[in-house]
């Protein structure tokens, strides 16, 4: 009976060892598996932060931009998104001086900037022929248009150019607000007035002095007739309630230029900062940003890409 009692005994002992050392290699397995699968997390989550942290640029030694502009380009919203954008991918910061066209060329020539973004091509040239400007380089476009109020009563509408246009606001003595400003809406516009045989004066011809944001609202205010690029026309009607009554004629073709300062004449300017500028301007990325710009809004683009891509 002992005997039996004792073989049993082994039996059941011999059997659990059997059974542990079946079950051992599966939880072995089952915590290889385990720790496998938390390296990949780890790894993962490491090579997250790297390919964050490339993707970061790295401040260059000499980071600040200065951009001298004219104020439709800024006044549309358009600039804000491009330094957003140029900021993000280079990492400069880009200081922005909005002012006429010829002030904006005056910053340039006493190298208080390091790049202009501007629109006026007779003084961009001479800019550049008297050495103060490294190259022109146009790179986009829109209209300038005549808006006044809705019910037009120069009859401008009915004019095939912006010359017989203004013939017809100055024998209508019909209100009319010029920038004022020796912008290059306003080198324009004087321009105009000119082909026309017309010098302007009187209660009717108002010159503001004033950028094109501020000129369309006194504009709006007036009822008055003016000359402005469609960019900030369109940006801004919602609150003037102007109409345009001649647009997009070829004769009001606007094109923005970049010239970087010439080091030469100015060496205290970034020639970096500003080369990065004018590459981001002619990248893809540019492009897509200003061709696509208004169109969700209003419809339509607000400027026109002429640039190629670098």
């Amino acid at each position: 009976m002992m005997k039996s009692l004792l073989y049993h005994a082994r039996k059941s002992a011999a059997l659990t060892v059997i059974l542990l050392l079946s079950v051992l290699p599966a939880c072995q397995q089952a915590s290889t598996a385990s720790a496998s699968s938390a390296v990949p997390t780890a790894v993962s989550t490491a090579t997250a932060a790297a390919v964050e942290t490339t993707a970061a640029p790295t401040k260059p030694e000499n980071p600040i931009v200065r951009l001298s502009t004219t104020t439709s380009v800024n006044d549309s919203g358009l600039l804000p998104e491009l330094e957003k954008a140029f900021e993000s991918s280079t990492g400069y910061d880009l200081e922005i001086i909005a002012n006429g066209t010829g002030a904006a060329i005056k910053l340039g020539e006493s190298g208080d900037a390091d790049v202009l973004l501007v629109h006026a091509k007779a003084s961009e040239e001479a800019f550049v022929t008297a050495g103060f400007g490294v190259e022109r380089i146009p790179f986009m476009h829109n209209y300038f248009v005549i808006a006044g109020a809705p019910e037009d009563k120069a009859k401008v509408a009915a004019c095939t150019d912006a010359v017989s246009a203004f013939k017809a606001i100055a024998a209508a003595k019909a209100a009319f607000v010029s920038r004022g400003d020796d912008s290059g809406t306003n080198k324009a516009e004087l321009a105009i007035w000119k082909s026309a045989g017309i010098t302007p004066s009187g209660d009717w011809y108002i010159s503001a002095g004033k950028g094109m944001g501020s000129c369309l609202t006194m504009a709006g205010e007036m009822q008055a007739y003016i000359l402005t690029d469609k960019a900030t026309y369109l940006s801004t009607k919602a609150q003037t309630g102007l109409a345009i009554c001649l647009g997009e004629s070829e004769d009001m073709k606007n094109t923005y230029s970049l010239i970087a300062v010439n080091p030469d004449k100015n060496p205290g300017v970034n020639v970096k900062g500003a080369q990065a500028w004018i590459d981001f301007m002619l990248s893809d990325q540019a492009r897509a940003m200003i061709s696509d710009y208004g169109i969700k809004e209003y419809g339509e683009p607000l400027f026109f890409y002429d640039g190629s891509p670098s």
